[in-house]
C-alpha cells in the first residue's frame, strides 16, 4: 500500500513539474530569451564553460544572465556576477536538483526583456535533475576525463535524453589515462543525435565549437 501511494505521488510531482515547466517555456520564449540548462557532476566544470561562453557573448554585445543551483553557498552565483551579468542564486537545502518551481520564481526576479540569453546552472549530479525539466530551450550535460571512462555507461539516461553532451578536460586525459574516444563512443551508443564536443574550459579550447553547437 506505501509503495503505491510513493509511486503515485511521484508521478503527481513530475507532471506537476513539467506543467510548471511549459509555462516557464511560454514565458522565455515570450520575451524571445535562449536559454539552457546546464547539467552535470560536481567539479565536471560547468561554471567555469558557462563562464567562458559569457565572455565571448558579451564581447558581441549579447545580453546574458545565469541562475546558479546549489544546495548551499553562492560561490557560482558570485563567480558569474563577476563577470558583469544579471545572475540569481537558488539554494535547494537537501535537493539535488532544481525544479520547474525554482526556477520559476527566480525568473520573476530576473528582467526578462533585457537578457538575450540565460544559463541555468543545476545542481552536481548526473541522476536527479533529468527529471525535472526546467522549460528552457536545450539541455547540456557535462562531464570531465577526471571522472573516468566509465561515466556515460553508468549513467545512460543524463545522456540519451541531452540535447548537447559536453567531455571536459580533454587536457588531463593523457595523466588520468582515459581515452576521451571511449566516452565519445559511449555517448553515441546512447543518443546519436545529441551535439558532442570535447573542450578544455582553463585553456578556452572547444568553446567556440560549444557555442555553435548551443546555436549561438
Amino acid at each position: 500500500m506505501h509503495k503505491t501511494v510513493s509511486v503515485e505521488m511521484e508521478k503527481d510531482i513530475l507532471a506537476a513539474n513539467r506543467e510548471l515547466a511549459k509555462e516557464n517555456s511560454a514565458l522565455l520564449k515570450k520575451f524571445k530569451v535562449k536559454s539552457f540548462d546546464v547539467m552535470g557532476a560536481i567539479g565536471s566544470g560547468k561554471t567555469l564553460l558557462i563562464e567562458k561562453i559569457v565572455d565571448k557573448l558579451k564581447a558581441k554585445g549579447v545580453s546574458v544572465a545565469a541562475i546558479a543551483g546549489d544546495v548551499a553557498g553562492h560561490d557560482d552565483y558570485d563567480r558569474f556576477v563577476e563577470h558583469g551579468i544579471i545572475g540569481e542564486n537558488i539554494s535547494t537545502g537537501k535537493e539535488c536538483h532544481l525544479d520547474a518551481h525554482l526556477v520559476e520564481h527566480a525568473l520573476e526576479k530576473l528582467p526578462l526583456d533585457k537578457i538575450d540569453v540565460l544559463f541555468i546552472e543545476n545542481v552536481g549530479n548526473l541522476v536527479c535533475p533529468l527529471d525535472f525539466p526546467l522549460g528552457t530551450d536545450k539541455r547540456m550535460v557535462v562531464i570531465s576525463v577526471t571522472e573516468g571512462d566509465d561515466m556515460v555507461r553508468k549513467h545512460p539516461r543524463m545522456f540519451a535524453f541531452s540535447d548537447v553532451v559536453v567531455i571536459n578536460k580533454i587536457d588531463l586525459a593523457g595523466a588520468m589515462e582515459v581515452d576521451p574516444e571511449s566516452l565519445v563512443k559511449d555517448v553515441k551508443k546512447v543518443n546519436p543525435k545529441a551535439k558532442l564536443i570535447l573542450t578544455d574550459a582553463r585553456h578556452g579550447k572547444g568553446i567556440d565549437e560549444l557555442m555553435r553547437a548551443l546555436g549561438m
